[in-house]
């Protein structure tokens, strides 16, 4: 059987492998792999290589280690379909939504290719008498990323290539589930020209998380999941003395005017609630029809358009989505749905109990459609994170806010409308960190950045783009002065004052 191992110093093996999980097939319930769950000699070992190869790395100049993520960046188009093939095999999502994981991470390495604009510091000639002021962004040296399982590629990347592109050296810890895309990720960085021990790979479980929180050498973590996680590795991490980014759960609205085009409408959010199996931070599960015309006639629509789904497995070009990750996660999204039906919500389209032909062990769930859901209910204020869309009716435009915004997650929001100032009045009124127009799932393109607000994120600053640099820096302010030497004392240092 395939064994994944940690990738650490510029390759794999040399680890006692004391502890292993399973890596299932979701298309058919079996196992395909196991993996190895390190705890602290693994990390130890990839921390020692990250402070011998970290100097060297960030006394490269910037264009220097642009170049690498350009040679990247070329890799992983070459290696697109392989990539995209095993992630789908391990995660289960389809091919198209596989390489679509790949391709938004790749384009923050993009953004990075021309990082070395955006390092640059700020200068002041003449803040006082001879004395110029000028600062300067430096790396802080070994980071850590914890990314989950849903987006194996994405997130990785979004982290790691923010993270060694400013100087950093970076160890990731990604999920057990689907870890053999990003040990891929780390041998393409190698291949690349990235020096042997600036970014590596270590998988584990709660044991690696609590080693990579505690390690004094680890200057910061980046982490994306849950957010009772989030919540603990951000007091845990912060506790320990680092700097913390950790983005959390999600129940994403899309509130739907009465003006709407209900045709464009339907389609985004079969894509938006049902695609990748609604394993998507950035899905879009709760649809708030404004007025009762306006539910009826979506709700109309959203019947057939859901029936027409094709679930398969991973490799099918013609599925639009497949399994979800493992059997549990399966059982949980059908526990969700009877605790949805149990409170009173309407069970329009039932997902539970769907079975593929010569897959009847893989783990599928049907699309699931519940109306006259409530704020009230425990399924509307939970993440269930799988193939299921929830109608919740607001009587007006200010309830429709007032849900998304009163709501304990804040990560993406949308609002479908013709009208303008309804559109510019939601987008400046609402409490959630990212909003679409008429755009379902409203992730800023790379130069950007990415990150919710209330439980769905902890920490001050966001992924990626400006915000990321900011993360994977620190800002170093340099005042100077030069005397003439003439030794009279007319150069006097004297601090620049506000006046």
């Amino acid at each position: 059987m395939r064994t994944i191992d940690h990738f650490i110093a510029g390759g794999t093996g040399g680890l006692a492998k004391a502890r292993t999980a399973a890596v299932m097939d979701p298309n058919n319930g079996g196992q395909q792999a196991e993996v190895a769950l390190g705890s602290n000699d693994a990390l130890d070992r990839a921390v020692a290589a990250a402070q011998a190869a970290q100097p060297g790395w960030a006394a490269w100049n910037p264009q220097r280690r642009a170049r690498v993520m350009f040679a990247f960046k070329t890799l992983i188009d070459r290696d697109m379909d392989e990539l995209a093939a095993l992630l789908s095999a391990e995660h289960g999502k389809v091919l198209a939504d596989s390489k679509g994981d790949i391709q938004r991470g790749l384009e923050v390495v993009e953004f990075c290719c021309g990082l070395p604009h955006v390092l640059k510091g700020e200068h002041t000639q003449g803040a006082g008498p001879g004395i110029d002021v000028y600062s300067m962004r430096q790396p802080i040296g070994i980071g850590a990323g914890i990314t989950p399982f849903n987006f194996p590629a994405m997130i990785p990347l979004w982290m790691g290539a923010m993270a060694v592109s400013a100087g950093n050296a970076f160890i990731l810890k990604p999920s057990e589930r689907d870890p053999s895309v990003p040990v891929r990720i780390a041998a393409l960085f190698v291949e690349a020209g990235l020096p042997e021990g600036i970014f590596q790979v270590v998988h584990g479980d709660k044991e690696m998380v609590d080693a990579i929180l505690d390690h004094p050498a680890i200057g910061a973590v980046s982490f994306v999941g849950s957010s009772d996680i989030a919540q603990y590795v951000y007091s845990r991490g912060v506790a320990a003395g680092k700097r913390v980014q950790a983005m959390g759960g999600a129940k994403n609205h899309g509130v739907v005017m009465p003006d709407a085009d209900l045709d464009q409408v339907v389609g985004d959010l079969c894509g938006a609630a049902f695609g990748s199996a609604g394993e998507r931070c950035m899905a879009l599960p709760v649809v708030v029809p404004v007025g009762e015309d306006t539910a009826e006639r979506l709700r109309a629509k959203l019947i057939p358009a859901i029936h027409a789904l094709k679930i398969g497995i991973s490799t099918d070009p013609e599925a639009q989505y497949g399994p979800v990750v493992t059997a549990q996660h399966k059982a949980s999204i059908e526990r969700w749905i009877q605790t949805a039906v149990d409170e009173g919500s309407e069970l329009v389209i039932d997902g539970r109990g769907f079975s593929l032909q010569g897959h009847e062990e893989g783990y599928f769930v049907g699309p699931t459609l519940l109306d006259r859901v409530t704020p009230a209910m425990s399924s509307y204020h939970n993440e269930i994170f799988g193939p299921v869309l929830q109608i919740v009716r607001a009587g007006d435009f200010e309830e429709a806010l007032a849900l998304a915004s009163q709501h304990q997650y804040g990560n993406g929001v949308a609002i479908f409308t013709r009208n303008g100032h309804a559109a510019r009045e939601f987008a400046a009124r609402v409490n959630v960190g990212m909003v679409g127009i008429n755009v379902p799932i409203p992730v800023p393109v790379a130069y950007h950045s990415f990150g919710g607000w209330k439980r769905s994120g902890f920490g001050d600053t966001d992924q990626y783009g400006m915000e990321g640099l900011k993360f994977w820096t620190k800002v170093k302010k340099v005042t100077a002065r030069w005397p003439d030497g003439g030794g009279d004392g007319s150069n006097a240092f004297v601090i620049p004052t506000m006046g």
